[in-house]
């Protein structure tokens, strides 16, 4: 299958719509099915037990002593009553035949005799429909009857109007067909929503991936670049090899810094790597941090109070770096050392430098890169992020109003929330 993963995923979600809606529909089809014909069953069963009743009642009226008398017919009230009904003989009968006096729906005698014939001849009831002299959808149902030799003779053929029934029908398709097709539609909109749901993980795995690739490009091009060129130069200066080779080693550490940072955060955002939470005071943590990281000329001071959180010791060291890293490296003005002040109470830790700041656009949105104004990449504010949310806690920046940019790391203190 050609084209990009995220054309695959759309392929797959769409795959997965129709395949959902393709077996439902065909059992909605199915259960649709089975009510028409449930509902066809009944009106016949209906209709045949209407006939039924006066098939059998008109039986018990023919006399049979001898000769087949229908005398006795005229004088029940059935005989002016709905569904109508004839005695008719059969091929090997010889009797005067009786049509009721009503007329409920206009039928051919001679589509009754055909119909009598065939069932004196089979021996046994039939039914059926048929269609009246105007066109009108006829259930008939005949009954054959015998003489004293055990001869079937003639037939009883009761017929009933079936228009009423058939529109009862009819009106009953047009509502299964109908909310078969609103079903269907909405099994589709249910089934892409579904799908959706189900290729999330996958989604959101190809767009870390993605974003990981990005991050690992951007980050790197400088450093790589700038390692390329400080080696290009010593091959050209072999004198200043020693002053280079520092500088080398450096960005070589820096450029290991960055791999194992996009590394830490594609573990957290994947949850492979699970934070071990064990009880730590931030204070003591947050001064350890800065006491370890050179500072080159920088004025860093550390304001405490002793608050003890719940963290993995090893991420929060990692993210409070980040933060102190960022402020040294773009917390500065213009040929100035950086000045950083750091706080620490009640949960919070708040990083704030003199450098040009947040871009007020990129601080409304959601952080999940950082862009200052001194051109940081983001990727060590982004993990700060993350190791943010991983504890429970959020990741604030703003600008204040003397000029420089504030980070404000809150995390719940041992028993509270934020």
């Amino acid at each position: 299958m050609k084209g990009s993963a995220a054309d695959r995923l759309r392929r797959l979600r769409l795959l997965l719509t129709l395949l959902f809606t393709v077996l439902n529909a065909a059992g909605l089809v199915v259960l649709a099915w089975l009510v028409i014909q449930g509902d066809g069953q009944q009106r016949d069963q209906q209709l045949d037990g209407e006939l039924r009743r006066v098939t059998s009642t008109v039986l018990r009226l023919v006399g049979a002593e001898g000769a087949i008398v229908t005398a006795y017919i005229g004088e029940d009230q059935i005989n002016t009553q709905c569904p109508q009904f004839a005695v008719l003989p059969g091929a090997a009968g010889q009797f005067t035949g009786h049509v009721s006096a009503r007329t409920c729906v206009p039928v051919d005698i001679g589509v009754l005799s055909f119909h009598a014939e065939n069932a004196a001849l089979s021996g046994r009831i039939l039914s059926g429909y048929i269609r009246g002299s105007n066109g009108e959808l006829v259930r008939i149902a005949a009954e054959p009857f015998r003489n004293d030799n055990g001869q079937y003779v003639g037939a009883v053929v009761a017929a009933a109007d079936a228009r009423a029934a058939e529109a009862a029908h009819d009106r009953l398709i047009l509502w299964v067909v109908g909310g078969c097709v609103l079903l269907v539609a909405g099994l589709g909109v249910t089934g892409h929503v579904l799908a959706g749901r189900a290729i999330r993980p996958a989604t959101a795995a190809l767009e870390q991936q993605e974003t990981l690739l990005a991050e690992t490009a951007h980050d790197l091009r400088t450093p790589v670049a700038a390692l390329r060129a400080l080696a290009e130069t010593a091959l050209r200066n072999p004198a200043e090899r020693p002053d280079l080779l520092p500088r080398t080693v450096r960005l070589a550490a820096r450029m290991g810094g960055i791999i194992d940072g996009l590394l830490v955060r594609a573990r957290l955002a994947a949850g492979v790597e699970m934070p071990a939470i064990q009880p730590v005071w931030l204070d003591q943590l947050v001064t350890g941090v800065v006491e370890e990281t050179p500072t080159d000329g920088a004025q860093v001071t550390v304001t405490t109070a002793p608050t003890q959180v719940n963290v993995d010791p090893a991420l929060m060291q990692r993210a409070i770096g980040n933060l102190l890293d960022n402020a040294l490296r773009y917390g500065r003005q213009p040929n100035s050392a950086a000045i950083v002040h750091i706080t620490v109470a009640g949960g919070r830790v708040t990083v704030a430098d003199h450098g040009p700041g947040i871009d007020a656009a990129v601080a409304k949105e959601t952080f999940d890169r950082f862009s200052s104004g001194g051109g940081s990449s983001g990727l060590g504010l982004s993990i700060v992020r993350w190791v943010a949310q991983a504890h429970g806690g959020v990741l604030r920046v703003y600008n204040a109003e003397e000029g420089g940019a504030i980070f404000e790391l809150v995390l719940p203190e041992n028993g509270g929330r934020l």
